[in-house]
């Protein structure tokens, strides 16, 4: 099996392949599909802003935010931890690492109860290849020691997809993928 970084090499290369206004159709069909997440009035929700070739989750946030979710964005603290702030409507938003922007130090750390992700691969079995900084694998592992077990839920455009990825120990499966072909389950059996 090809190594992490080749896979995550060629997958991203195949990402930003895609035009960008190809990429904002497919954003928006995300937006769509999300409407399929069934959660309860009050659920946080933690989501994402895009950067590089991501696909731009905003227009499926201000949908959560609307069905009553409240939502936050990841912090990056430091090279180990990233943290979860709220994302209230109008809050000024500063650079939180690795090119990414959220809510400042004033905003309120969030536990998610649903946990959207981005992701440079994933395959049917749930298995997820992340960027390679191991961020969310330690933030999934902190919620779980303090007793959260969030829905865990990755986006990509479907061209993202990898026939089988490596899987160590510490890699926690996805429960869904949403993709601008919609919101599926995952099978973490073999």
């Amino acid at each position: 099996m090809d190594s992490k970084a080749s896979i995550r090499s060629a997958v991203l290369a195949r990402r930003d392949a895609l035009a960008p206004e190809q990429r904002i159709e497919m954003s928006l069909a995300m937006a769509e599909a999300s409407e399929a997440l069934s959660f309860d009035p009050g659920a946080i929700i933690a989501g994402y802003l895009p950067i590089r070739s991501e696909p731009d989750l905003r227009p499926m946030l201000a949908r959560l935010r609307e069905r009553g979710a409240r939502l936050c964005l990841p912090v990056v603290l430091d090279r180990e931890t990233i943290v979860f702030r709220e994302f209230v409507r109008g809050a000024d938003l500063v650079r939180t690492g690795f090119g990414t922007s959220g809510p400042g130090p004033e905003a309120e750390v969030l536990e998610p109860d649903v946990l959207i992700m981005p992701l440079s691969s994933f395959d049917a079995r749930g298995n997820r290849l992340g960027y390679g900084a191991g961020h969310y694998d330690r933030a999934i592992a902190r919620l779980r020691a303090g007793g959260k077990s969030p829905l865990m839920i990755g986006t990509a455009f479907t061209v993202q997809e990898s026939a089988a990825l490596p899987a160590e120990d510490h890699d926690v499966a996805l429960d869904m993928i949403l993709t601008e072909q919609g919101l599926r389950s995952l099978s973490q059996s073999l």
